[in-house]
């Protein structure tokens, strides 16, 4: 088979594998993560757009529906949570439980990979959940749920990709080792693609607040890196939410 016919091939099975890990899709056992997930990063932004537009919709019928901005903006977080599976807000508790719960390296991982979720991880998702609530309720009382939604989900995933492709493993184990070191280029593809959406969707303002989300990002990985020495699935998954937050602070910032 050619090279030109199987680039196709490699792309929908790419995005297939980015679906099944990000998200609770059923995609078939053709989409399980093999020894090529790990390319798949580029797809991220992809699924992001997928996620934006099913969020937004929810949006939108809630207004149609009569309902008002800041009960449509739980609902659409409701969205994003059951299909994503909480996967990245549990990230978050067990990452912020681990580093600030935890005095040496291997206490850290311990923690991280224990399914209890302490003080600290139960006030990393409050905090995470009220702020996107409100910054959500917000787009969606001017009017710009749609293209923020889909910048917001799409530019939020582009940091897991490089974090994968820079960050050493912290451990052996688990999903984020198993599924390997990323490529570089296939990781700068996702934050290309990431970039185009803020154009197309929010202009200066949405390059703005992607750049917001790559410093913090950037930041929280040097964290991660000296306190348990690289990234795991649960540090991945704290990335996105920071990213998220961070960009959805940003619009709403932006719409006064």
């Amino acid at each position: 088979m050619s090279t030109k016919r199987t680039r196709p091939l490699r792309a929908i099975s790419d995005i297939r594998i980015a679906l099944g890990l990000l998200t609770r899709i059923p995609m078939g056992d053709g989409a399980l993560p093999d020894g090529n997930a790990a390319r798949s990063v580029w797809a991220f932004p992809l699924v992001g757009a997928l996620l934006g537009l099913l969020s937004s919709g929810v949006a939108m019928l809630a207004l149609t529906a009569g309902i008002g901005p800041d009960i449509a903006a739980v609902l659409t977080l409701g969205l994003l949570v059951a299909v994503t599976g909480a996967m990245h807000e549990d990230g978050l508790a067990d990452t912020v439980d681990g580093l600030w719960g935890g005095w040496t390296r291997e206490r850290r991982l311990e923690i991280m990979k224990d399914s209890a979720i302490g003080a600290y991880g139960v006030i990393a998702i409050v905090l995470s959940l009220i702020i996107r609530w409100k910054a959500i309720s917000v787009l969606i009382a001017a009017g710009v749920n749609l293209p923020a939604l889909v910048l917001t989900a799409m530019a939020a995933r582009a940091p897991m990709g490089v974090a994968m492709a820079y960050m050493p493993h912290a451990r052996k184990g688990g999903l984020s080792a198993n599924v390997g070191t990323s490529p570089r280029p296939a990781a700068w593809l996702g934050v290309a693609i990431a970039v185009v959406a803020a154009l197309t969707f929010g202009g200066v303002f949405g390059l703005l607040a992607i750049a917001c989300a790559a410093i913090l990002a950037f930041v929280f990985a040097r964290v991660a890196i000296l306190k348990i020495g690289g990234q795991t699935g649960d540090i991945l998954g704290a990335v996105q939410q920071i990213s998220e937050v961070t960009i959805l602070i940003a619009l709403s910032a932006s719409i006064g």
